[in-house]
């Protein structure tokens, strides 16, 4: 009991360490992102993939309110896992950034620009006083010099780049180890689509209908531009009952072994 008193007293305020090091707030905001839906992000030779976890909704509820994946600017596409109401304030500020950096640069800002953008200023939401941290990591897909990228940031401001991972959700430390043992260089689009189908499938049971896919593709003629497409439902149905077939025809190949 002492103990938890003890702990408590650290995360009154958000800027004060705990002599083991710990900024509770920021861990807490952390906890917030594993309770939000999951989100896999898988980058392949020629794009990249998003795939996102829909949560029910109410029965009366019109479904293309809920968005979890959005566009930042013509070259970013962006997930999120985490509270909705800090995405939607963060991709503001984020949309603003970009055109700012276009109307001061005449160009469109890098991928790596915008992931850079948006940690920072979640870390500037840990760091002061009067506001607490963001409860929400995005992952974000784009193209820079002609080839796909993909970033990742957390609620305590840092952020790199991955070839595949996974956030969000209880069980997204299985979906990365998923990820990890499964991913394969060089992937073309198909395959990248059925590896996220693949690892979604981890966490989602109701197949196509609680699942959004989002292809970002390079644009012709552009180093650094890209074109995102939302796959329709029924197109994603068709990967899941593929990759629920494959599974099915491994397990009776197993089944048949062991006899």
């Amino acid at each position: 009991f002492f103990l938890q008193r003890f702990e408590m007293s650290y995360d009154r305020a958000i800027t004060v360490f705990s002599p083991d090091g710990h900024l509770f707030q920021v861990e807490y905001a952390m906890e917030a992102v594993k309770r939000g839906s999951s989100v896999v992000g898988v980058r392949g030779s020629s794009c990249c993939v998003l795939a996102v976890e829909k949560r029910a909704i109410a029965k009366l509820q019109d479904p293309r309110t809920i968005r979890k994946i959005a566009s930042v600017d013509s070259n970013v596409t962006l997930g999120f896992a985490g509270l909705t109401a800090d995405a939607r304030v963060l991709i503001d500020k984020a949309r603003t950034e970009c055109q700012s950096y276009r109307l001061t640069c005449e160009d469109a800002p890098s991928i790596e620009y915008v992931a850079r953008y948006i940690a920072r200023t979640q870390q500037r939401y840990t760091q002061r006083g009067g506001v607490r941290p963001f409860g929400i990591s995005t992952m974000m897909a784009g193209f820079s010099g002609g080839k796909p990228q993909l970033y990742l940031t957390d609620p305590a401001g840092t952020y790199s780049s991955w070839k595949a991972n996974a956030i969000g959700g209880r069980n997204d430390k299985s979906m990365r180890e998923f990820l990890e043992k499964s991913y394969e260089p060089d992937m073309d689009e198909s395959a990248c689509v059925k590896l996220a189908v693949r690892a979604l499938l981890e966490v989602v049971d109701s197949g196509a209908k609680n699942m959004e896919i989002c292809v970002v593709k390079g644009k012709e003629g552009s180093l650094g531009g890209s074109v995102s497409s939302t796959m329709k439902e029924e197109d994603i149905d068709v990967v899941v009952k593929e990759v629920e077939a494959e599974a099915e025809a491994a397990k009776q190949a197993e089944g048949g072994g062991d006899e």
